[in-house]
């Protein structure tokens, strides 16, 4: 099971109907969210929000997500989600000009996210901020608005990316399904 936590964003409806056709799904927000919800979990993903981590404390959501820096189950930060996870590991945010259209990314490594994408895609932008690569962290793709459009830590399935698959048609699926598939070959311990 994967669960969703939502932060916010109108398009968070738009992971589930994704993810519930690989796998089943569970949805909390992210004030509701508790560490307890984890168990049994294969996967977190952690959606956008309405939010700018430039115009805001950002430290209570930062609390509520501090798992994730020990946690061994892959998760998955979509836009806010992504900024979050940078933020918990020392990335810093800065604003950038808007981007509400289609961007193409080109990958840098390979990564299971990318599994069966070309090296360069489309995929839907809806921000105006962007994050450092925080220590431990690699870059994994890139476009000409933004540096860091996803990111992975060296070391665990913890993945960021600054797009919005969820509503960038077959090739967001294909990232989605691609996280779910790295979620259901980890050995739990």
């Amino acid at each position: 099971m994967i669960l969703i936590i939502d932060c916010g964003s109108n398009k968070t409806k738009h992971i589930e109907q994704i993810v519930y056709e690989f796998i089943d799904t569970k949805g909390v927000s992210l004030m509701d969210f508790e560490e307890e919800i984890l168990d049994g979990i294969q996967g977190v993903i952690l959606s956008g929000a309405p939010l700018l981590i430039t115009e805001i404390d950002t430290t209570p959501y930062q609390e509520k997500m501090k798992w994730i820096l020990t946690t061994k189950i892959p998760v998955l930060g979509i836009c806010f989600g992504h900024q979050l996870i940078g933020l918990l590991h020392g990335a810093f945010g800065n604003r950038m000009r808007e981007d509400r259209d289609w961007q193409t990314i080109e990958a840098m490594e390979d990564c299971d996210l990318f599994n069966r994408l070309p090296n360069e895609f489309q995929m839907m932008q809806d921000h105006c901020e962007a994050i450092s690569i925080p220590p431990g962290f690699r870059l994994m793709a890139s476009s000409d608005a933004c540096i860091n459009e996803a990111m992975k830590h060296g070391e665990k399935p913890l993945f960021g990316v600054q797009f919005h698959p969820e509503v960038s048609g077959n090739h967001g699926a294909v990232l989605l399904e691609n996280f779910v598939k790295v979620c259901t070959s980890q050995i739990q311990a």
